[in-house]
């Protein structure tokens, strides 16, 4: 655990994953309704990198994107978020970027992601050889990243490479069935990068699914605690669990008018390490990351809508405060 909060402390990370272009319609319109979308980054991966640069830290993405103009689009987003994109290489052919097109919208919300052929797939040893790790405090990846070859095999090098330079490894399970050639290949891997994760970050269906058993997501999640990790279970709109050094801590959300359900696990991470970063309790950065979380699902888009240090400070000052906290 310390050594996990001294990686953190830096405010450094180095983010493996996927970068994506994003389509979403105006408030409340439904996808045969639309008449226009707005366009913005997605993917888990740069997500997460983005909201740490709009917290205050400093991040590097380390992925493929494709050699044409979407895959321009997705760099040329990472760069204004302030992301370094040193590690973020194309790829030709008929590899393409994903592509996420949802509504903005609760009830009956809907959101079609395209990730055939994926370009970031196609990250392999040459990426993440190339990464100076002992220049970051810690490792950040989500699932997708090793639901395919070569990004699978790259990660697991990734996750070699910066444990040999004393960084700790920060795991968002982000299970995605779609990206995955089966169930039982995705509970096999997932398990196996959570064994050698240092944090790891999920929610109930996503631990009872490395369980084998979704009845035993809780005990599977208590049971990574134990062995020294900072694990932190979610539960949705009932908050989360997080076990650390033998303890159980609940924390709650921000109840908010929700304008679409997407992003906020990728804003939960950034405000969480961020805030730890900043010198916040184990509680309060929690709470903060929740916050984050509930900024952005109120809010069209993914990283577009993930807050800056005043827009958090701001709603956390204007806030009546979390639930069951």
């Amino acid at each position: 655990m310390d050594h996990l909060l001294q990686g953190i402390a830096r405010n450094h990370f180095v983010v493996v994953g996927r970068a994506g272009i994003d389509f979403f319609t105006d408030p409340g319109v439904a996808a045969e309704d639309a008449e226009s979308v707005t366009v913005g980054l997605g993917g888990s991966s740069a997500n997460i990198a983005a909201g740490i640069c709009k917290l205050g830290g400093r991040s590097a993405l380390v992925t493929r994107v494709s050699d044409d103009s979407v895959g321009s689009y997705c760099v040329g987003q990472l760069k204004r978020y302030g992301v370094d994109t040193t590690h973020v290489r194309s790829v030709g052919g008929e590899y393409r970027n994903s592509l996420a097109f949802y509504e903005s919208r609760v009830e009956g919300h809907r959101n079609v992601i395209y990730r055939n052929g994926a370009a970031d797939f196609q990250m392999d040893d040459t990426d993440v050889d190339a990464v100076d790790y002992a220049a970051f405090g810690a490792l950040i990846t989500a699932g997708t990243v090793f639901a395919a070859e070569p990004s699978r095999g790259a990660a697991f090098r990734a996750f070699e490479l910066a444990k040999a330079a004393g960084l700790p490894i920060i795991f968002d399970v982000d299970y995605r069935p779609y990206s995955w050639p089966s169930a039982k290949v995705a509970e096999e891997v997932l398990s196996r990068a959570a064994a050698l994760s240092d944090m790891i970050v999920g929610n109930d269906e996503e631990f009872g699914f490395m369980a084998g058993d979704h009845g035993k997501g809780l005990d599977k999640a208590r049971s990574l605690g134990a062995d020294g990790r900072l694990v932190i279970y979610k539960m949705g709109e009932k908050g989360a669990l997080t076990f650390a050094n033998g303890q159980e801590l609940r924390t709650g959300i921000y109840p908010v008018e929700a304008l679409k359900p997407t992003g906020a696990g990728d804003s939960f991470m950034a405000g969480f390490v961020t805030s730890l970063a900043d010198g916040h309790d184990l509680h309060g950065a929690l709470l903060r990351g929740s916050a984050c979380a509930s900024i952005t699902v109120s809010r069209p888009g993914c990283a577009p809508a993930m807050a800056d240090r005043d827009e958090l400070d701001q709603f956390l000052a204007s806030h009546p405060g979390p639930t069951n906290s």
